[in-house]
Parts: structure tokens; sequence; C-alpha cells
């Protein structure tokens, strides 16, 4: 992909969580969220069987899953969720 990567928001619940994460497990969202923001559509679609969901991604490691928006025209990914096992 070229150009900026994406800028990268987060919904209410999202924040809420990240807030609470241990600051190793926050770093890790911001080390994935740095890679999904140079390529959205480099983790997995959420629903593959939606034909129109394709801009809802998530991206996992480990224990840790981000389900993202990603918002074309204005080059943003949102966080709708976050979840840990930890």
């Amino acid at each position: 992909m070229t150009g900026q990567p994406y800028a990268v928001r987060f919904s209410a619940p999202a924040a809420k969580v990240l807030e609470t994460l241990p600051e190793h497990v926050e770093d890790t969202v911001w080390d994935v969220l740095d890679a999904a923001a140079g390529d959205p559509w480099g983790f997995g679609q959420w629903n593959t069987e939606d034909p129109e969901g394709e801009d809802v991604r998530y991206a996992s490691v480990g224990q840790l899953s981000l389900t993202y928006w990603v918002n074309r025209p204005l080059r943003r990914l949102t966080v709708l969720n976050i979840v840990w096992l930890g």
C-alpha cells in the first residue's frame, strides 16, 4: 500500500478496555494497530460470508484480539472491540 497510514480511533467501549489493560498488552495493541494502519486489509475479514463487510477486520496476536472498521473515505481505522484473554 502506498501513501500515509490510516489514522486510528477507538469506539467508547474499546477505549474503556484499553485503559484497563496492563502496559505490555497496551503496547501490543499499538503494535498491531501500527501494522493495521499501514495495511488495513492485511488482517482477516470479520465475516467472510458478508460481501459488504470487507471493511470490518480482526487482528489476533496470542491472547489479544482487535476488531476494527476501515473508513476508506476518511482514511481511518476505528477500533470497535478489544479482547484480551489474560
